[in-house]
C-alpha cells in the first residue's frame, strides 16, 4: 500500500492540498492541544487521526499545514460531520487495532484527548508507531494539583480537561505525566518533544503538578 493510502474507499476523497478553499478563512480552533500539534507537523505530510471526532483537527491541519490524511471515528453523527466538512474519514473501532494499515503508511499518527478513553492503551500506542513514523498524543494530566485536591477532598476530579462525572465518564485509563513517561521508557519509546500546558500557557516548572494538559511527540527507539 502506498504512503497514506487505505484500501477501502474513504467517505470523502482527500483534499487537493490547497491551504483552504478560495474565499474561506481557516477555521478557528479552541483546543490548545490542536495548536501544539499543528506546530509539530511538517507541511505537506501525511496524517492519521485516531478518534477524529467531527474532523476539526484534520481540517485545521489541512488548512494550516496542507496535510493529506484520514480520520478514524466510530460514532455515526461524527462521521457524518466529517463528511460534511470534507474530511476523509473511515468508520471503525480503535480497540480492534490498525491491522488494515501497512507499516509506516503515515508520517504522523495522532491520538488527541483519547488516550485515557481507550481500553487497549498499550496495543494502540504500539500500533501508532507501526503505522506511523511518529506518534502524537495529548491527554489530561491526572497529577494536576486541582485533580489531586479534589481526590484528597474525597471526590473524583471534575475540571475543564476532565469534564465528566464519575458515573458518565468515558475515561477508563487516567494517567499522570510521570506515568506516561515511565510507560514509554519501559517500551523503548523515544520521546522527541513534550509540551505541558495550563490554560494554554506552557508549564516549565513542576509540570506533573502544575500542568493540566500534556502533549507528546514520540517514535520507536533505534530509528
Amino acid at each position: 500500500m502506498s504512503e497514506g493510502a487505505y484500501s477501502p474507499a474513504p467517505a470523502q476523497a482527500p483534499h487537493s492540498g490547497a491551504a483552504h478553499p478560495p474565499g474561506r478563512r481557516p477555521q478557528r480552533v479552541d483546543r490548545a492541544d490542536y495548536e501544539a500539534i499543528a506546530a509539530w507537523i511538517r507541511p505537506g505530510s501525511t496524517v492519521l487521526d485516531l478518534g477524529c471526532g467531527d474532523g476539526t483537527l484534520l481540517r485545521h491541519l489541512r488548512e494550516t499545514r496542507q496535510v493529506r490524511g484520514y480520520g478514524i471515528e466510530i460514532e455515526d453523527d461524527k462521521v457524518i460531520a466529517c463528511v460534511a466538512a470534507g474530511v476523509s474519514v473511515i468508520q471503525g473501532d480503535l480497540e480492534r487495532g490498525l491491522a488494515d494499515f501497512d507499516t509506516s503508511s503515515f508520517d504522523y499518527v495522532i491520538l488527541s484527548l483519547t488516550l485515557q478513553a481507550v481500553r487497549n492503551t498499550e496495543g494502540i500506542v504500539l500500533e501508532m508507531l507501526r503505522v506511523g513514523r511518529e506518534g502524537i498524543v495529548t491527554f489530561p494530566n491526572f497529577g494536576y494539583w486541582r485533580h489531586r485536591l479534589q481526590v484528597i477532598s474525597g471526590r473524583m476530579p471534575v475540571t475543564v480537561n476532565l469534564p465528566f462525572q464519575w458515573y458518565n465518564t468515558p475515561n477508563v485509563h487516567l494517567c499522570t505525566i510521570r506515568d506516561f513517561e515511565e510507560f514509554c521508557r519501559q517500551r523503548s519509546i523515544r520521546i522527541l518533544q513534550r509540551l505541558v500546558l495550563n490554560d494554554r500557557a506552557p508549564v516549565a516548572a513542576l509540570p506533573n503538578l502544575l500542568g493540566s494538559l500534556a502533549v507528546y511527540r514520540f517514535e520507536r527507539a533505534g530509528l
